[in-house]
This record gives C-alpha cells, sequence and structure tokens, in this order.
C-alpha cells in the first residue's frame, strides 16, 4: 500500500486597502469647496473658522497648510504642481495628519507667573530606579529618560558609601545596586532643560553624616553653579513663579536640624528594618492608621532620621557649622511639624514647606481632612508618593492628588500601565513643559472646594469615532492574526472624579487594517478641568485576551473642538510612527 503526503495551504488575505474619508469630511469638503473638486485657502479658512472653532485662523494660516499639505503629499513634483489648492484626498490627508491637525496645542499657553504651589508639577518617585524596588539597580540613565519626557521633580536617596567618605544613590534597606551621586547630579545638569526651560526640583531623601552633607553640599554648588537657585532667606514666605525659575535648578529636602526633632521616630526606624519577620516593607513603615499621625504624615522622610547614635551626636556637635550651608542650599522645607495631620496642614503666614503623604495616607487625610488638604495646597507643596508594597513599581491614581490641589503626584516612571498613561496625558497639557496651571476653583480661598461635594453637571462632550490607520506600517503583517487582518475596536472614556469615570466602545470591524467606526459617544463632565479622556484600541481576539493596538490620554480641558488626528502609543508611552485615529471632539453647548 502506497504512502500519501498531504499538503494543507492557507491563503493570507493581507490586502491593504486605503480608507475613504468618512462622510462628514467629504460633507465638509462638498460644503466649503461650493461644490468644486477643489479647496482653496480662503475656502479652506471658512472650514477651520466655523468647523475647527479656529476664528483666530487667517487667510496665510490657511495658505500654509495647503502649501504643507502639498509638499508633504506630493513632495517628489512638489515644484511642478502650479495649483495652491486641495482636493478631498489632499484635504482628507491634511485633518489625518498628527504633525499638521493635532487634538492639543504644543506650546505653553498658560500664564507660568503664579508661585509654584499653583501648578501641578510633573514629578518621579525613586527617580534614580531602573526596575523594580527591591532588586533593581540604580542609574542615571533613567534620570535622563524622565527629564527627556518633560519630568520637573527628580528624587533622589542619598546614603553613605560602604567607607563612610562618600555618597551613594540607591533604595535604602533593599538589594538595589548604586550609582554615584555625582553621575546623577552631571546628568541633571545636562538634561534638565532639553524638553521644558522650567525649573527642576531635586528632592533629596537624606540618611548622610554631616559631613557628607558637607560634601553634598559642595557637589551641588560645583555641579549646577549659577543654575542652583539658592534663597536669600532662611525660609520662603511665597514660592516663586515658574517664570521666575526658568532654567534653574532647586533643592527640596528637611533642614538637618529637624533630624533631631523626634528621636522616637528614629528609633522605629532603625528597629524596624532589624525585625526579619516584620510583614512591613523591608525599607521602612507603611502608615496604617490615622490615629497614629506621626508615621502617617512624612513617613518616607522621617524615616530619613533613622541614623545610628553617632549620627546624633555629630550632628548635635557640628551644626551650625559646615552643614550650615547644606542647609542654605535647600529652597523648599520639607518636613512636619510636632502634633498630628491637622497640625501639619496648618497654613503659616510667614513660611512655605513640602509635605509628603503616601497615597493611603493621602484617601484618610481627604476623608477626615479633605478641605484642611485642599487650603493647604494652595500656599504649600504637598507631594503624593506610592504605598511602600507597589514592589514591582507600579503606579497609583493621580486624580485623588489632584483634585485635592497636590503639586507632586509622584509616580514610578519605570512602571507601565494605565495609572502612568494617565499621568502622561495630564502633562501632555501647556505644551508638554512639565507645570499645569491648576483649576481656579482649586485654588480659591474665599470658598474651599470640598471634593466630596456632589456638583452639577457643567459640559457635555462629545467625542466621534471615524477611523484609524498605520497599523500595516508600524506592525508585523502576523503580528495580530496568523492568516487574516485585525479586528479593530476603539474604547474611549472619561478618567476623572469619580462621578465623571466611564468606559464605552465602538463595535469591532472585522478584518480590516484601516478599520472604519462613523461612532459617536457623550460625556457630561461635572469637572471638566481635571477630565482625562482615554483611548485604547483593543484588537479582539475570540480564544486568548485581546491583543493591544494603541493607547492615550488627552486632558479634556485642552481638546482642540473639531477634526482631528490622534497619534497613539505603546505601552511605554512611545509614540508609534503611523499608528492614529480620526476623530471629532465638540461641547454639546456649541454644538456644530
Amino acid at each position: 500500500m502506497g504512502s500519501y503526503r498531504m499538503c494543507v495551504c492557507f491563503t493570507r488575505k493581507f490586502k491593504i486597502t486605503e480608507a475613504e474619508p468618512p462622510r462628514d469630511v467629504t460633507k465638509y469638503f462638498a460644503k466649503y469647496a461650493e461644490g468644486g473638486t477643489h479647496m482653496s485657502a480662503e475656502q479652506l479658512r471658512g472650514f477651520l473658522a466655523d468647523v475647527q472653532c479656529e476664528g483666530g485662523a487667517s487667510t496665510s494660516d490657511a495658505e500654509r497648510i495647503v502649501e504643507q499639505v502639498l509638499q508633504k503629499r506630493h513632495h517628489h513634483i512638489a515644484k511642478l504642481i502650479t495649483r495652491r489648492t486641495l482636493t478631498l484626498e489632499d484635504f482628507h490627508h491634511y485633518l489625518f495628519s498628527a504633525d499638521l491637525n493635532p487634538p492639543i496645542q504644543n506650546q505653553v499657553h498658560q500664564d507660568m507667573k503664579a508661585p509654584l504651589s499653583h501648578y501641578y508639577i510633573y514629578t518621579g518617585h525613586n527617580s534614580y530606579l531602573t526596575g523594580n524596588q527591591l532588586s533593581s539597580a540604580c542609574s542615571h540613565v533613567p534620570i535622563i529618560k524622565a527629564l527627556k519626557r518633560g519630568v520637573r521633580v527628580v528624587e533622589l536617596d542619598l546614603w553613605p558609601n560602604s567607607a563612610k567618605d562618600d555618597v551613594n544613590v540607591l533604595h535604602g534597606r533593599t538589594l538595589t545596586t548604586p550609582v554615584d551621586l555625582i553621575k546623577c547630579l552631571k546628568s541633571i545638569k545636562e538634561h534638565a532643560f532639553s524638553e521644558s526651560p522650567y525649573p527642576v526640583v531635586i528632592t533629596l531623601e537624606d540618611h548622610l553624616t554631616p559631613d557628607l552633607q558637607a560634601k553634598v553640599a559642595k557637589m551641588l554648588m560645583k555641579t549646577f553653579k549659577e543654575m542652583l537657585f539658592v534663597p536669600e532667606a532662611e525660609c520662603l514666605k511665597e514660592l516663586p513663579s515658574p517664570e521666575e525659575l526658568k532654567y534653574r535648578i532647586i533643592i527640596s529636602t528637611k533642614p538637618p536640624k529637624e533630624y533631631l526633632e523626634d528621636k522616637s521616630v528614629n528609633d522605629k526606624a532603625d528597629n524596624l528594618h532589624k525585625r526579619k519577620d516584620s510583614e512591613e516593607d523591608s525599607w521602612g513603615k507603611e502608615p496604617s492608621d490615622l490615629s497614629d499621625e506621626h508615621e502617617d504624615v512624612d513617613a518616607s522622610e522621617s524615616e530619613a532620621s533613622g541614623h545610628n547614635q553617632e549620627y546624633e551626636d555629630s550632628t548635635s556637635s557640628n551644626f551650625g557649622g559646615e552643614p550650615a550651608s547644606y542647609k542654605r542650599l535647600i529652597s523648599i522645607h520639607a518636613g512636619k511639624p510636632n502634633g498630628g495631620l491637622k497640625e501639619a496642614l496648618k497654613v503659616e503666614v510667614d513660611r512655605v514647606r513640602r509635605l509628603s503623604l503616601s497615597e493611603q495616607a493621602l484617601e484618610k487625610a481627604a476623608e477626615s481632612h479633605g478641605t484642611d488638604v485642599v487650603r493647604f495646597t494652595q500656599k504649600n507643596i504637598l507631594r503624593v508618593y506610592p504605598k511602600g508594597t507597589r514592589f514591582n513599581s507600579s503606579n497609583y491614581k493621580p486624580l485623588i492628588g489632584w483634585v485635592h490641589g497636590a503639586q507632586m503626584v509622584a509616580f514610578n516612571m519605570q512602571g507601565y500601565g494605565k495609572s502612568l498613561w494617565l499621568m502622561h496625558g495630564m502633562f501632555r497639557a501647556n505644551g508638554g513643559c512639565g507645570y499645569v496651571k491648576k483649576p481656579d476653583f482649586v485654588m480659591n480661598d474665599k470658598q474651599v472646594f470640598d471634593p466630596k461635594a456632589k456638583l452639577p453637571v457643567k459640559k457635555t462632550l462629545k467625542v466621534k469615532v471615524y477611523m484609524g490607520d498605520g497599523w500595516h506600517l508600524d506592525f508585523k503583517q502576523t503580528h495580530f492574526d496568523s492568516y487574516s487582518p485585525p479586528d479593530f475596536y476603539t474604547r474611549v472614556g472619561i478618567a476623572g472624579v469619580p462621578a465623571d469615570e466611564v468606559m464605552k466602545k465602538t463595535k469591532t470591524k472585522e478584518d480590516d487594517w484601516t478599520p472604519v467606526w462613523e461612532e459617536e459617544f457623550t460625556f457630561p463632565l461635572r469637572v471638566p478641568e481635571l477630565a482625562l479622556l482615554r483611548i485604547e484600541v483593543p484588537e479582539y481576539d475570540m480564544s486568548e485576551k485581546d491583543d493591544f493596538g494603541g493607547q492615550t490620554c488627552l486632558p479634556v480641558f485642552e481638546l482642540r473642538q473639531g477634526i482631528r488626528a490622534v497619534p497613539l502609543f505603546d505601552r511605554k508611552g512611545e509614540q508609534y510612527n503611523s499608528v492614529r485615529l480620526l476623530m471629532r471632539f465638540e461641547w454639546a453647548s456649541n454644538a456644530i
């Protein structure tokens, strides 16, 4: 009996068809081109004013757009084209170009002359870590990456090296491998202002002896020279503005003297990491109960006090000598007054300071002292940091910090996920300069905002998802499915105050690299000033978890009305070269 060999062949259907312009685009082209086949610059200006809500656009602005589109679409024959008009395809190309028609402005446009306390500031946590909180390497590279992303607050944990004669940066009482402080400082100097001219704050968690503090002072002065902001008075009565502090480096930490003030905290911190059977974090106690308010407030910085008796003695004898120069470089004093949370949130007339709370401590403070927290942040700085059990460098939802006016909502920039996407989204605002002006209602000292109050709907956002494109250029043909084109759908929703939060989705478009959905969604918003538009494109997978096809978050308060091209980003927040959506944004009250 003979043997037979069977061959089964699969035909891959990977034909890419260019999607037609959506109906709205065709309709607007016909209307503004007045039924013709070409749209002039003057006709385009009419479209920009009426549909895109760009009333200030001039004919010369429209002419410039026409030139850019022709150059981009027909660059090889641009000089031969005598017409200075757009066809329907040119018009569609313009609308679908993330460079020419982005969803938000890319320039700084907010008032930058208010005190620092009036801004949300892009803030990193343990900025030197390359990975998890327990065993990853410490390096200057993550600091450079953060600064290039626009981060304005860099955190460094300072510890003596093994010989006690130099300073290392590492996550204390863990297995993280150290990096030299001077390497971190030089990286900050080199990259601080590559993305933004506004000030960089270095928050120090200081575990040093006085002689090493003096060494740090010399390093700071020698590295940064005139870039280093040194306050004239020991304590600032009001914080300067981002405008005044352009291209300056600001130091924030506890003044050395304050390390002597709570010996009980010192003993607790020392005893804590000796207890091998402790269930608490290996590098410091996480606040657990508001009744023990000493540990809830400034827990991460109180732990910096946990030095040995030799350090206590040497601080007492040397204070007022060389370490005073270290103290003089501290512009924003951190720490807490004696007493509990209520005392810590008191606003002082003659000085400003920084207070740190863990994400858990903030939640508890928000429950019992919500308006006090908001009032404190109108003049002072509140820093919120991830709870210590986030060993994998995950993050928390930043909104609870922002709604209470916290300026420094500190994030692990090396940890990825939806919370970090929200942080990226917020700081796309104001030209990505790292400072976003807080809403007026958070700064109103006559009627202090109560985040727990029930609020009416203030505005209604309408979002239309037309289509998507670019995946066939940025992904391999078999990335989503081995034998057929992908099945994309779009999730769109709001991250913001709890009453505004919602996610909706389009239908799934099967077997299409350039899906067209043309679906509209409506979002009533109570606090549009703190709302972020969440956009994700998954690829439907019947048998497994849906594949990831891109995401972005956009500050609702910055959205440009009209039809816009929305670029998408990968999981880590890096922008894809080509993947984008065509969407429309409008406020229902101004419906076109």
